[in-house]
């Protein structure tokens, strides 16, 4: 039985064949000018995002991941266009997205969609669940209330709501309620590309796992394509199809999940996953400690970036940035001695 919902948007987009790119993405760079002095002229720049090249297959998980301040949530956003990079391309199903114009893009927002960390700051404490979720309904042009309720209430129910919460607040749920709220939003347009930006950091642990299978059932029954940033590599590593990690705004290895877990080759990410807890406390992880503090993407460290704190580091790193190549089958990293 087709509902509201599928009769006025149509059904969710059939998944892409294997391993074509939805999204490529390639020089990505975003500079957050520093003001300063009386006339308040640029003096430096974050460098946020400096230079990345990647691939999201249609249909899977790429998770992204590194530490705070690494430049995950700006990439994210710079796929969406939520903010303008300084320089580079992405490429969305072969469309340039940084050259569309007003009305091709807004097109394109049914199309590529955001889950947002807080699900408290996230949603407008004034209006009602059935507005939040059928705001981008009436921008695209479903303008009868009444159908835009009914589709609103259809999309309740495939997140786990109920229907009648369509005329209740924000504060009237609780935080895994309102990050299903917000994936319901993201998906009443039918999207293909959803970007999560750390959707279940501010959740409790067993309310982090009723999101993260709600969103792979979606996922399998919508053929959804998903870019998962999060700092928790044990989520990541149960969500992912491949893993790109990041440091100080670049991307030192992107590999298939199953063989970054078991092989990085980064030492970076061989850092970040010695940090990862055991189930069995009889068990003991090897750690490496990192020494010394993340230098500041105002001022980067030449060469490798991660020379200051890598305990691999010899002369070269200092001196040449070593190259994003292929180290393995469907393994990139970009290290002198990975």
């Amino acid at each position: 039985m087709s509902t509201a919902l599928d009769q006025a948007l149509g059904s969710f987009p059939a998944q892409a064949p294997a391993g074509q790119p939805l999204v490529s993405v390639r020089g990505l760079q975003k500079y957050f000018p520093i003001k300063g002095g009386v006339l308040q002229r640029t003096v430096a720049h974050v460098k946020a995002v400096d230079g990345i090249d990647f691939d999201i297959r249609a249909g899977e998980v790429l998770g992204l991941v590194g530490e705070s301040g690494c430049g995950k949530t700006t990439t994210g956003r710079l796929l969406l266009r939520l903010i303008e990079p300084s320089a580079g391309q992405v490429l969305f199903e072969g469309r340039d997205v940084l050259k569309m114009g007003g009305r091709e893009l807004k097109a394109l927002r049914a199309e590529m969609q955001i889950i947002f960390q807080d699900p408290y700051a996230s949603l407008n404490p004034r209006l009602p669940i059935g507005e939040i979720i059928g705001e981008g309904l009436a921008n695209h042009g479903m303008h009868r209330r009444r159908e835009r309720e009914e589709a609103v209430a259809d999309i309740l129910e495939k997140v786990g709501l109920r229907r009648y919460f369509i005329n209740r607040y924000p504060h009237e749920f609780s935080g895994g309620q309102r990050q299903r709220i917000g994936l319901a939003r993201a998906l009443v347009l039918r999207p293909k590309f959803i970007v999560a930006d750390e959707p279940v950091s501010a959740l409790d642990v067993s309310i982090q796992s009723q999101v993260l299978n709600l969103m792979a059932d979606l996922q399998r029954e919508f053929g959804l394509t998903y870019l998962f940033i999060s700092h928790n590599l044990s989520v990541v590593q149960h969500v992912s199809d491949r893993v790109a990690v990041m440091y100080l705004g670049k991307i030192v290895e992107l590999a298939d999940s199953v063989d970054l877990y078991r092989s990085p080759k980064h030492p970076y990410t061989q850092a970040l996953l010695s940090a990862i807890p055991l189930p069995n406390p009889k068990e003991r992880r090897r750690r490496v400690i990192l020494t010394g503090d993340v230098p500041s993407p105002i001022n980067p460290p030449s060469g490798c970036r991660f020379h200051t704190r890598c305990p691999l580091a010899r002369d070269i790193c200092s001196k040449v940035e070593p190259t994003f190549e292929l180290k393995a089958s469907g393994h990139w990293a970009a290290c002198h001695f990975a």
